[in-house]
């Protein structure tokens, strides 16, 4: 029999859609709603929306989302491109949204709708979670709901807006998530805001299964042990790199700590307090990782996976294999293209 295990946190998410395909659906979605307003940030709002979907990827059904204007008639991004939205303002009052968000954009006008106002005010008054892109904040502090908040704002009506809304404290990070009012002044922003919105409201392995997808250069050396709130130090760093560079000819854990110049005792008080696992274990779950990415992006036999993922047998491979992912790589499913 196979002992089933877990992997630790600093891989967990580049599987997370292989752990979770076994998992049955969630029982309902979160609904987002995007106001898209005159000239809105094309880009900010595909980061958001971008973001959502492929989370609906790793943990399908976790999230719907509807587009919104004025009178329901498309409208024209900062881009030049047009959006034909779902509903109008009218629409969007009879929705039951967990997030509401307002796109905006360097040249929005920034006069408040009536009708918007009244649509932000209700949705505050529901306990909406609501959200302002680029200068979305705009509105939303127009319209009074973002009174006793912290908010993001393009810096290009950062100032105007301190004067005209004195009841928020405008900052001058590129996003703001302040308790239910979400904020960001950019599309990196709008992208790291909801990469966090999502971590606070599905855990953060969905987060870290984004990261690894969608903003995989920044993926290996970001927070890492959400629960100890610690970020991968340079002397790890250079041990995990060593790792990911030798995965055919796995290196001994003596020849790491000699290339990375650190004791044995060093790299292993490293990896358990910064990724709680010990070094060759988190060694292990990268080759089985890598393992699991050849089977279904390869032809490549199971043995020729497991050579090149420095297995000494196609049965110690599948027994690791089996042990994380509860099926043996003969029965992973490969990709056609």
């Amino acid at each position: 029999m196979i002992d089933s295990r877990t992997f630790g946190s600093g891989v967990q998410g580049k599987n997370y859609l292989q752990l979770q395909s076994t998992r049955p659906r969630p029982e309902f979605s979160r609904l987002v709603g995007f106001i898209l307003l005159d000239h809105f940030s094309l880009p900010s709002f595909t980061q958001a929306l971008d973001t959502l979907v492929t989370a609906n990827l790793l943990a399908a059904g976790t999230f719907a989302t509807q587009t919104y204007s004025p009178t329901g008639a498309e409208v024209l991004s900062d881009l030049g491109l047009v959006i034909r939205p779902d509903g109008d303002y009218r629409a969007a009052e009879s929705a039951r949204f967990d997030l509401l968000v307002v796109c905006g954009g360097l040249r929005t006008p920034l006069e408040l709708d009536p009708r918007l106002k009244a649509l932000l005010v209700r949705a505050a008054k529901q306990q909406v979670t609501l959200c302002g892109l680029w200068n979305g904040a705009w509105q939303l502090g127009q319209a009074g709901v973002l009174d006793g908040y912290r908010c993001a704002i393009h810096p290009e009506h950062r100032s105007a807006f301190s004067e005209r809304v004195r009841g928020c404290k405008t900052s001058a990070e590129s996003h703001v998530l302040d308790r239910d009012r979400l904020t960001a002044a950019s599309p990196s922003g709008a992208f790291h805001l909801f990469l966090e919105w999502i971590g606070a409201q599905c855990g953060s392995a969905l987060a870290d299964g984004l990261v690894n997808i969608l903003a995989f250069e920044e993926s290996r050396f970001r927070q890492v042990n959400p629960t100890l709130k610690v970020q991968m130090t340079p002397p790890l760093r250079e041990v995990v790199t060593l790792m990911e560079a030798n995965i055919e000819e796995p290196l001994t854990i003596e020849q790491l700590c000699d290339y990375a110049g650190r004791s044995r005792r060093q790299v292993e008080r490293l990896f358990r307090e910064q990724l709680d696992t010990a070094p060759m274990r988190y060694y292990l779950e990268l080759r089985i990782t890598e393992g699991r990415r050849l089977l279904q992006h390869s032809t490549l036999s199971v043995l020729e996976v497991a050579v090149a993922c420095g297995f000494t047998s196609v049965t110690h491979f599948s027994k690791r294999y089996s042990a994380y992912f509860g099926y043996p790589p003969s029965k992973e499913r490969r990709l056609k293209y």
